[in-house]
């Protein structure tokens, strides 16, 4: 029995199946590239550093496999624990400040209007500027002998014209959330303004015809419609704060006395100035357990809000 085509009953299903099957292998072959790449630059250098941590490898001379021993090491160093512990802190300080900031920056620019274009373009302007440019930008301004903060703080009465900025640990670091929040500012401005702008206008009206003021509005709507892109937000800014380097590295290179040495600070001592690259290797693998485990828990805590809030 043919069909109206002319075809034979079972032909039209193989051929549909081979359209199909067409599809996938176009699929298969357009998502390859992306997959070979992810593989080049992500699991085969995550599978080395671990092959790595197991052996004790010198820079040059012969490589020998030591098992878990370089673990052992990596725990009993101190400098390493310092590294985290002060890497712990300059997150703890870092991520409120951005936060904070950013959204104070994306509700003063959420309305309409060339104003509000114009002033999303210069907090956003930061941003464009390289870390390691921002960060020579910053040690200019606060050399003691040329940069123009010590005059301004000389004028105002705050600090003496030849103050050393980076000669104590407190005031070294707070240079550096400076530094960091007027970098990146502007990004998580730009994607809590994003999360403010998918929030529906009649949400925010009908709670004021109830009669609710901003501040009722502002906490019990608009912080959990824009709960995500907090989430969002947070994540990425505790992420790049546990891997933060360069602009310690350009701005007080780990002084003083190594007080301002981070975690990827003390990776890169280890391996490159040290030339121990199997300690290294082992050092990157316990931050990437670190990483992982405070990005999970920073999940697992917000969707138990979330669950929290619906219920």
């Amino acid at each position: 029995m043919t069909s109206p085509t002319g075809l034979s009953g079972d032909a039209a299903p193989r051929r549909t199946l081979t359209r199909a099957g067409r599809r996938r292998v176009a699929g298969a072959a357009l998502t390859a590239p992306a997959l070979a790449l992810i593989a080049a630059f992500f699991y085969v250098p995550l599978v080395t550093m671990l092959w790595m941590s197991l052996h004790d490898w010198p820079l040059l001379g012969e490589r020998r496999f030591v098992g878990l021993e370089n673990y052992g090491t990596a725990l009993d160093d101190s400098a390493f624990r310092r590294a985290v512990l002060f890497t712990f802190e300059y997150t703890l300080i870092t991520t409120p400040v951005l936060l904070l900031s950013a959204l104070g920056l994306a509700l003063l620019v959420r309305r309409k209007g060339r104003a509000a274009r114009f002033f999303q373009a210069v907090y956003f302007m930061p941003v464009v500027i390289g870390l390691a440019a921002g960060s020579f930008l910053w040690l200019f301004m606060f050399q003691s002998d040329i940069g123009p903060v010590g005059d301004l703080a000389d004028r105002l009465g705050v600090a003496s014209r030849n103050t050393d900025w980076f000669a104590g640990t407190t005031s070294a670091l707070l240079v550096v959330v400076a530094m960091v929040t007027w970098k990146i500012v502007g990004l998580q401005m730009l994607l809590l303004l994003a999360g403010l702008q998918a929030i529906p206008a009649e949400v925010e009206e009908a709670a004021q015809v109830d009669g609710a003021n901003r501040w009722q509005s502002f906490r019990h709507i608009t912080l959990p419609l824009l709960r995500p892109t907090l989430a969002l937000v947070l994540v990425f800014s505790v992420a790049g704060s546990l891997l933060a380097f360069d602009q310690f590295y350009i701005m007080t290179g780990g002084g003083p006395t190594n007080s301002t040495i981070t975690a990827v600070f003390e990776i890169y001592r280890t391996s490159f100035i040290q030339f121990e690259l199997g300690l290294g290797a082992t050092f990157s693998a316990l931050l990437m357990i670190v990483l992982v485990a405070v990005s999970a828990l920073q999940m697992y805590l917000l969707r138990s809000s979330d669950a929290g809030s619906e219920t």
